[in-house]
């Protein structure tokens, strides 16, 4: 397969323990895996996006809808894992994971990312950073927070809330959203084995900070709706009937 500058990536495993056939799932009459994928097909920076999956079902959506799919093994743990395996078959110089469950993904978070990687070739990963509005979020354990210094370089990530508030008035910002890598980074951190921090916090990102490699956190005013649960699916189609 020739080379592309970037390549997007959206994991779309079948077999989900809160909503079973999660990419299937039909949100104001279309499976989200097409929300996901019209989504990142609005970025003029991207030259190709496979739908990497574990079921011949999602294939068949996806190709019917115009969309590129590829089958990966059943037995892959984490996202980042399915995305670094459809990156060893298909050069590029950057990828981007997109989350399967985020159908609000657009063009207006994706292309910040890329465009920073291509500004500062220390950066191996870049993620985006919203700032933290319902106090609840802080103390939530499914909203990962962030902490990154004065350059927007990481420094920790954490289930709990960070920094921690002794003087009131602290910022606080979570994580939401794509990954975006720069390819060699990506297949560097798919063959290292689980990080101490990474193991604690259940954070893949741990893994990168462990290992001495550079996090770009770009802060962003757009949130998204990640579908996880019915009531998800109940808070993202009230959100499009109200924009429409």
């Amino acid at each position: 397969m020739s080379a592309v500058d970037v390549l997007a990536v959206i994991p779309a495993r079948l077999r989900s323990s809160r909503l079973p056939e999660k990419p299937l799932l039909k949100l104001m009459g279309r499976e989200l895996v097409l929300w996901v994928l019209d989504g990142v097909r609005q970025s003029a920076l991207i030259d190709r996006v496979i739908v990497a999956t574990d079921d011949e079902r999602v294939v068949s959506v996806v190709e019917s809808a115009g969309g590129e799919a590829m089958m990966t093994p059943s037995g892959l743990s984490t996202g980042a894992d399915r995305v670094a395996c459809v990156a060893e078959r298909i050069r590029s110089r950057y990828v981007l994971g997109v989350q399967g469950d985020d159908p609000m993904v657009c063009a207006r978070v994706l292309d910040p990312m890329i465009e920073a990687l291509r500004a500062d070739p220390e950066i191996g990963l870049a993620l985006l950073a919203k700032k933290i509005e319902n106090e609840d979020e802080a103390t939530r354990d499914s909203i990962v927070k962030m902490v990154f210094d004065r350059n927007h370089r990481a420094m920790y990530f954490s289930r709990s809330p960070i920094p921690f508030e002794r003087v009131p008035g602290a910022v606080r910002f979570k994580h939401i959203g794509p990954y975006a890598w720069r390819s060699d980074a990506l297949l560097k951190f798919a063959s290292q084995p689980q990080t101490p921090l990474e193991r604690a916090e259940s954070l893949e990102m741990l893994r990168v900070l462990e290992n001495g490699g550079t996090i770009k956190c770009i802060e962003t005013e757009t949130d998204s709706i990640e579908i996880d649960t019915p009531d998800d699916v109940r808070m993202f189609e009230e959100y499009m009937m109200t924009k429409r």
